[in-house]
């Protein structure tokens, strides 16, 4: 098969009918073999019921159903595993991502090359309460990734090789660091490609303005994991260690000024009278909690059943 094409929904009722059209008038006119899954997610309107009419009317769509409202990435992950196509094709359900982008990023991943093609869409017909944060959320998302050529993380018209769907695991909200996720698993192959935006037609955006906050702080976690998943004491021993000896010199340097002064005879306090004492020892406190953490966390990370698990992209076997 050459194409999946998964269709994350919550309430979209009224735009599916019109998307598979389009979507199956795209695909019949390049001649593609093709799969459609939509995933509804949790829906409280009748897009299940449209969906199952697609179904019967055509053979070409597949649906999943959440009993409840799961989320984007938790439909993407269930989605992934049903694909069959050689290219993975993943869009928003509300009209606002045209499918005639597909034969264009579909020739991006068979004939180019890459892995995972993110769509950009340059010029957006969304409010500057929506576009100003994005844009600021990219910048960030762009450093902390090193994905510098991607201009639009959070697009929902993205190409993959299957490869890439099979072999990241998309979980909680990451569906916006999903090129990140790749890079992570190996696949560095990411281009981008401007596409065209189109105003909602139906409905209502289902995403509000947590969406941004919640997204930063993900972005931390995957660097975090990224990069000190599997050796912690890199990190908080590393921190631990320096507040230590930092704490420890400060509380040195405070007694050593208390027994020159001693035998000089000048007079001093205490040096349980001094605030730095108690800085001091607070600093060496919290090193010793970091450095035990660290050391927890390694524990933990050297008895998971995947810290063996490594991307392999080919194998040559020697029979015996």
């Amino acid at each position: 098969m050459d194409i999946s094409v998964i269709i994350p929904l919550y309430n979209e009722e009224e735009s599916l009918p019109e998307l598979y059209a389009w979507i199956e008038r795209v695909m019949k006119a390049n001649g593609y073999s093709f799969e459609v899954i939509f995933v509804n997610d949790g829906s409280t309107d009748t897009s299940w019921e449209v969906i199952e009419r697609l179904a019967n009317e055509s053979e070409k769509v597949k649906g999943i159903k959440f009993r409840r409202n799961y989320g984007k990435s938790p439909a993407l992950y269930c989605g992934f595993e049903q694909a069959k196509g050689d290219v993975v094709i993943t869009m928003d359900a509300d009209l606002q991502d045209s499918p005639d982008e597909i034969p264009a990023l579909y020739k991006m991943i068979k004939e180019d090359g890459y892995d995972l093609v993110s769509g950009y869409k340059q010029k957006r017909y969304d409010p500057l309460s929506k576009t100003i944060p994005t844009k600021l959320f990219n910048a960030t998302a762009r450093k902390i990734s090193g994905i510098k050529n991607l201009h639009d993380f959070n697009c929902g018209l993205k190409a993959y090789r299957r490869d890439v769907v099979k072999n990241i695991e998309v979980y909680g909200e990451m569906h916006r660091y999903i090129p990140y996720l790749a890079k992570n698993a190996g696949f560095d192959k990411i281009g981008e490609k401007v596409v065209h935006h189109q105003a909602r037609k139906y409905g209502k955006s289902k995403f509000g303005l947590n969406r941004f906050f919640n997204g930063y702080l993900d972005l931390i976690t995957l660097w975090f994991l990224s990069n000190f998943g599997k050796k912690p004491m890199h990190v908080f021993g590393f921190l631990g260690t320096i507040m230590f000896f930092i704490g420890f010199i400060s509380a040195f340097a405070l007694g050593a000024d208390k027994l020159w002064c001693l035998a000089h005879g000048i007079p001093q306090r205490l040096v349980t009278d001094s605030p730095y004492f108690y800085i001091a020892l607070t600093m060496m406190m919290i090193g010793t909690q970091l450095f035990l953490a660290g050391f927890v966390g390694d524990l933990i990370s050297r008895s998971s059943s995947g810290r063996n698990d490594y991307q392999i992209e080919e194998e040559i076997r020697c029979d015996d």
